[in-house]
């Protein structure tokens, strides 16, 4: 998983004890006019995934808490057709990924999965929520640091490499509507294996 190789430094040398900011999952809320100004305004339509990125805790009620947002997210599918998983990386990190066509759902499932972890006192082992765009084969990110508590664009390219001009079209566009980022130093990387693959993937 190239992700790993970068995740500690986003959210600090040990991801699982500095990820001490208090997350707020209404910002989250803000992709959903984003979504629209992405495809009318810069033709980046919604790819139809959004992934949760947070780092696990050994005991039983962390497994309780899981079972939760599994159990929420699988009664959300029968309404709105969503579908979602939970995967586990080779470092020990875990995504809910989830998959559907409207944005709004996915915005929503987010949010959802989000607040129970904060509810049940797991808000700090949140790191990251991804939204995926895409034009043509390409792949763009809108990255949530719940450790910033701020969006920053990411736009991957083949050898590892970002497309630093489509990031900063995208900041111009979409900054006010979103809380992007002001710092680029934390416009950390979360590299997929390939740019045809997810960062999750």
């Amino acid at each position: 998983m190239g992700i790993m190789d970068t995740i500690r430094a986003v959210f600090g040398n040990s991801a699982e004890h500095d990820a001490t900011r208090e997350a707020d999952p209404e910002d989250l809320f803000g992709m959903s006019t984003a979504y629209i100004t992405m495809e009318a305004d810069l033709d980046y339509p919604n790819e139809g995934t959004a992934a949760l990125c947070f780092s696990s805790v050994d005991s039983t009620d962390f497994e309780d808490t899981l079972m939760e947002v599994r159990d929420i997210l699988e009664a959300g599918e029968a309404e709105t057709g969503t579908t979602a998983s939970i995967r586990m990386d080779q470092q020990g990190y875990h995504w809910v990924v989830l998959a559907d066509s409207d944005p709004e759902d996915l915005v929503t499932s987010i949010h959802f999965a989000a607040d129970t972890f904060i509810e049940r006192g797991y808000g700090s082992r949140l790191l990251a929520a991804l939204f995926t765009f895409e034009n043509g084969s390409r792949y763009v990110y809108w990255v949530y640091s719940f450790r910033r508590g701020a969006y920053y664009p990411f736009a991957p390219i083949r050898g590892r490499e970002r497309d630093q001009s489509v990031e900063f079209k995208l900041q111009s566009v979409l900054d006010g509507e979103l809380g992007v980022e002001d710092d680029t130093d934390y416009w950390y990387p979360l590299w997929p294996d390939s740019p045809e693959k997810h960062p999750w993937d």
